[in-house]
């Protein structure tokens, strides 16, 4: 059952900007569940201000009326709250598996690293060379851009310096324009990118234009990924035909955006059958989150490298065996998870313990 439920912010280290946002603190939730047999497990429900379906004024209220419902016996519709079905998941298994925060059977807890890029934050140019710089010399292998708040002909001038520096057999890029580029540009835009070896592209236009994207994935010389694209579709009613339509090389799995671990396996064995490649990133989830989705990931083989690079961007995330590693994601054996000291410093919002059904 779901025994109490927190609210929690956290603080980046730096603010973080995207084409649509700029983040200097998020603000999360953190629900508490026990199992019959003792364990006592915790998840993280955290919708991403203007993206995620569920970013709602009253989210606080449905939260709490969907873990009564829980504790009632009853199957909360969650279909318009992928991150309350990520979070209740997340607390879920961790419960049923002893609370010991090991949700799959995997080796990623035992020690077995997972590949990740290095991103580099949106900033002004020269920022962002440096970042880029610093990243490629500590051991990083593929680094990724967010690109579309810019003036894009400095965009250009800094991919081609760091072209300069790191042939594609050195450093491998990708891009994420977070639907920055009009279906009128896109593919003139793609086209002059193309001439610094980009690995790939996420979602060059917004969401929701489906055949414009078809139209790209056709035509450009850069690989296209969909990452918004995925948000708010069912996989299971709709994500066949929204594979088949748009047709792209690769998708981005963010289970907190998309509704779960069993949603993002739904989608994996989708472009398993359609030879469509993937790769999972945060959607800057504290660490009770990003622990879930590294989890999740490692039980799938032959990873490409992910996006699981964020938990070092707050100053205050929860502190625990994860540790991030030039070009991996690491999760120390010999380290204790210190939720006693997180929760300290968070509101309690609701406590259903003392209420059995």
């Amino acid at each position: 059952m779901v025994d109490r439920i927190f609210k929690r912010r956290i603080h980046f280290r730096k603010t973080a900007h995207t084409s649509r946002n700029a983040f200097t603190y998020r603000d999360i939730y953190i629900i508490e569940f026990s199992d019959i047999d003792g364990g006592i497990g915790y998840g993280e429900c955290a919708p991403l201000t203007g993206l995620s379906i569920d970013d709602v004024a009253d989210y606080e209220e449905q939260l709490i009326r969907f873990a009564i419902q829980w504790n009632a016996g009853q199957d909360p519709d969650l279909s318009a709250f992928p991150s309350v079905r990520f979070g209740f998941e997340t607390a879920l298994l961790d419960a049923v598996n002893g609370g010991e925060r090991k949700l799959f059977d995997q080796q990623f807890t035992s020690g077995v690293p997972i590949p990740i890029n290095g991103l580099v934050w949106m900033a002004d140019r020269e920022t962002m060379y440096r970042e880029a710089v610093e990243k490629a010399g500590a051991g990083f292998r593929c680094l990724k851009f967010k690109v579309g708040a810019l003036d894009f002909e400095s965009e250009i001038a800094l991919l081609e310096r760091i072209r300069n520096l790191y042939s594609a057999d050195q450093i491998e890029l990708r891009l994420d324009a977070n639907g920055a580029f009009s279906v009128e540009e896109a593919l003139d835009k793609l086209e002059r990118l193309a001439q610094f070896d980009i690995h790939s592209i996420e979602q060059p236009i917004k969401a929701g234009q489906a055949r414009a994207m078809r139209h790209l994935c056709e035509h450009s010389p850069i690989p296209i990924a969909l990452d918004e694209e995925l948000i708010g579709v069912s996989v299971y009613t709709d994500g066949f035909e929204l594979l088949e339509m748009i047709r792209p090389a690769y998708i981005i799995l963010k289970p907190n955006l998309i509704g779960g671990y069993r949603v993002s396996d739904a989608w994996v064995d989708l472009v398993g059958q359609a030879g469509i490649g993937w790769w999972a990133t945060s959607a800057l989830e504290s660490n009770i989150g990003l622990n879930g989705i590294a989890q999740w990931a490692a039980t799938h083989k032959d990873l490409m490298l992910q996006g699981l690079g964020t938990g070092s961007l707050y100053t205050d995330n929860l502190e625990g065996p994860l540790q991030e590693t030039p070009g991996f994601l690491n999760y120390r054996t010999d380290v204790r998870w210190a939720y006693d000291g997180f929760l300290e410093g968070a509101e309690l919002i609701a406590d259903l313990s003392q209420f059995s059904v």
